[in-house]
């Protein structure tokens, strides 16, 4: 994927993204530090990981963290932004990329707990962080955005139903976003191609990824929709706050 910002145009922001450590955090990570953001790249348990891509992304000249942070975890998610506030005292960009629910061994609320609960979080404990010009982004998918008129597959359909919770308690939250002069877009994607999710779907559902690109006619790859989410970054803020990418057409408005 070619570069969808321009070399600069980020030179002295600082940016945080959550769960990108890997998939459409880690180059939406990537895109943003090519534009010359300074990035926070936030992992829960691959610090490995997240070292290896904070070491490329910091030879491109930018200042890199990387914060290991339970974002279900209140003092943990509070720790993180005081190390971001330590290091570059502000923050003007805030991607909401961490998600899950699918997992194997967690407690029955997790995806709500995660999806919702954990979002609202993050966001209200970045808030005393942004500037009046900052700018936070909501990373979906229209399974979960259009869930309350469109049925999706019954493996994903509590997934869905949480990052629907989440997207409404945090547009609850945009006259207080607008009054602070901060910008709220939500960017809403179909199936990835390549993500852990699609993974799971399938093995839950064979032939589902396979059914959705043929109803689709396309799906984005992982790098192809991180470099959407980093365009939320900086195009302007669509009048419903929201951006959609790729086809809707089988999706109920």
């Amino acid at each position: 994927m070619s570069q969808p910002l321009p070399s600069g145009s980020l030179s002295g922001k600082t940016a945080l993204v959550t769960g990108s450590s890997r998939g459409i955090g880690a180059d939406t990570a990537r895109y943003l530090a090519q534009a010359g953001a300074n990035v926070i790249i936030n992992f829960r348990n691959k610090a490995p990981r997240a070292e290896k891509l904070a070491t490329e992304l910091r030879e491109l000249g930018v200042e890199v963290l990387t914060v290991g942070a339970d974002l279900t975890d209140a003092a943990s998610v509070t720790a993180m932004f005081t190390a971001v506030e330590e290091r570059f005292g502000g923050l003007d960009i805030l991607v909401l990329n961490a998600s899950g629910g699918m997992e194997g061994g967690m407690a029955a609320d997790y995806a709500l707990t995660l999806n919702r609960d954990a979002q609202v979080r993050v966001l209200e404990t970045a808030m005393p962080l942004l500037p009046r010009g900052g700018r936070v982004v909501f990373v979906t998918s229209h399974q979960a955005h259009f869930i309350e008129t469109t049925p999706t597959m019954p493996e994903y359909e509590p997934v869905a139903r949480s990052k629907r919770a989440g997207e409404d308690a945090l547009r609850e939250r945009i006259p207080a976003l607008t009054e602070a002069g901060v910008d709220f877009v939500v960017v809403s994607g179909d199936m990835i191609e390549g993500t852990i999710t699609a993974t799971l779907l399938e093995r839950a559902n064979p032939g589902a990824i396979q059914a959705r690109r043929e109803s689709a006619g396309k799906l984005y790859n992982v790098s192809e929709f991180a470099a959407e989410v980093a365009l939320a970054v900086v195009d302007p803020v669509p009048a419903d706050n929201t951006r959609l990418i790729g086809d809707i057409s089988s999706f109920e408005a």
